[in-house]
């Protein structure tokens, strides 16, 4: 293990995270959303020096490594926003019950709309959960895990650039509802976008996207195989 190429690409990372922060406090619109934006600037720096992939593989396990600290973090602001989530835990059940259950539907139907194969069509199904549980679901359904995956990383880069657009465009201020809307299609990706607009938004991204990922597991199998005769 290169031990400084390690440290650069994890700063080149972080530098671009924080970068994009800012950009987005001072400018706080939807094409220069956090995770759409660091993203493309870390591809940007490694095109150009020449990192590869692997050479980026370390950093990248130590940064995934803590992805676990950091969802577990998610708890504090849920904590200080209790007494809004305890006033409206119905409609927030409700919502992220609709919302995956609009994501599995309509997944299908527009992929046997477009006449994909069903291997494909069944590893696209859970692409709006985190991954672990979609690879899960996946395996369930008898689709790609590997395939499942991409699905997942692109979805949420489609959705945390779509997400506020479309939320704005229709006047959407409620930050309970802003940070029920990214976490329900999102997963990860869309709670750290909520976090940059509001404690509020993060919180509750990061319960939809763990009851989201809950319901999937428990929905898909008999919405895909009972439902939609798949």
């Amino acid at each position: 293990m290169n031990l400084l190429l390690v440290l650069l690409t994890m700063a080149v990372t972080l530098g671009a995270y924080i970068f994009s922060r800012f950009i987005y406090k001072l400018y706080p619109n939807p094409l220069l959303n956090v995770v759409f934006l660091s993203t493309a600037l870390i591809i940007a720096v490694f095109w150009l020096s020449g990192v590869t992939v692997s050479q980026y593989q370390e950093a990248r396990n130590i940064l995934t490594y803590l992805l676990g600290p950091a969802t577990v973090a998610l708890a504090l602001p849920l904590y200080r926003n209790r007494e809004i989530l305890g006033r409206n835990i119905l409609p927030v059940l409700g919502g992220i019950a609709v919302g995956t259950t609009a994501n599995i539907v309509t997944t299908v139907w527009v992929a046997e709309f477009l006449g994909l194969d069903k291997l494909i069509v069944t590893s696209l199904v859970p692409k709006s959960v985190t991954v672990p549980i979609a690879v899960s679901v996946s395996g369930i359904l008898n689709g790609d895990p590997t395939l499942t995956s991409v699905f997942v990383i692109v979805t949420g880069m489609i959705g945390t650039f779509l997400t506020p657009l479309l939320l704005n465009l229709f006047k959407v201020h409620n930050p309970l509802v802003r940070g029920l809307a990214y976490g329900t299609t999102a997963h990860g990706q869309g709670t750290a976008s909520a976090l940059a607009e509001g404690t509020v938004q993060g919180s509750m991204s990061g319960v939809a996207m763990g009851i989201a990922a809950i319901y999937m597991s428990i929905a898909a199998p008999f919405l895909v195989y009972h439902v939609l005769s798949l």
